[in-house]
């Protein structure tokens, strides 16, 4: 792997840490976003121990005007061979909510969706330019199934999936390549905190090791864990009613314990 400068956000925990970690090498220059300071100074310094040089800054991606002003300052200081905007909220509707609370789901629409596209076409202009350069965009295997217990979540992670394929066919001929990650369950704090199953767990740095063999490979569309690639084609042949009706048993289920 030759040496690359890389952006990762949300790189202080979960899986933004773990690709940090698995990016980490000489030679390769990592810039590492995220808000909490304690916990991005500690993945930055695991990084540094295996030899990458490590940038940092913490800010929220929702303030949009910084992300912009970051980004351009970076790119410009050292041009990016890879960005991953990997920073996302998710959650679950309580018992007792008909609908996402307003401000909670505009938070989450902020930095599930818009800030990823807000630095993706940035960059992707940047990068046309050079004539190189990788974007990625995790997003959710949710944004492939109408979540009635993760409306929002899951509807933020399918806009981000159908604008990841668009945004590929556009900068295809600038030899900018695009690719989704779609994780499933990994063992991070957000996934902790699903009162859900997890299905086919797994862990955060394998998940990251996983991940950067196929981005590296040039692969478009990446799911971990591989379970879920298979649910996700066999949803595709299934019956849109069919889907429709388990997913509305499983909700009912869960707010009726």
């Amino acid at each position: 792997m030759s040496a690359k400068t890389i952006l990762i956000t949300g790189a202080s925990s979960g899986i933004g840490a773990a690709l940090a970690r698995a990016y980490a090498a000489p030679g390769n220059s990592l810039v590492l976003w995220a808000r909490n300071e304690e916990r991005l100074n500690a993945t930055a310094e695991q990084c540094r121990i295996r030899g990458a040089a490590v940038e940092t800054a913490c800010f929220d991606l929702a303030e949009f005007n910084r992300l912009i002003e970051n980004l351009r300052a970076a790119d410009t200081r050292n041009p990016f061979d890879l960005a991953i905007f990997n920073a996302g909220l998710g959650g679950s509707l309580s018992r007792g909510d008909a609908a996402q609370d307003v401000a909670a789901a505009e938070r989450m629409a902020a930095v599930n969706f818009t800030a990823p596209v807000i630095g993706a076409n940035l960059l992707g202009e940047r990068m046309a330019q050079r004539q190189a350069g990788h974007i990625v965009l995790v997003g959710s295997i949710a944004g492939s199934f109408p979540l009635p217990m993760a409306p929002v979540y899951a509807g933020t992670k399918a806009g981000l999936a159908m604008f990841a394929e668009a945004l590929g066919l556009r900068l295809a001929k600038y030899r900018v390549r695009v690719t989704q990650i779609s994780p499933g369950f990994v063992d991070t704090p957000m996934s902790r905190g699903l009162d859900e199953p997890r299905p086919f767990l797994i862990g955060a740095d394998r998940a990251a090791a996983n991940i950067a063999k196929k981005i590296e490979r040039g692969a478009r569309d990446i799911v971990v864990p591989w379970q879920f690639a298979v649910i996700r084609a066999v949803a595709k042949l299934t019956p849109r009613i069919a889907i429709r009706a388990a997913l509305t048993q499983i909700s009912r289920a869960r707010f009726t314990k």
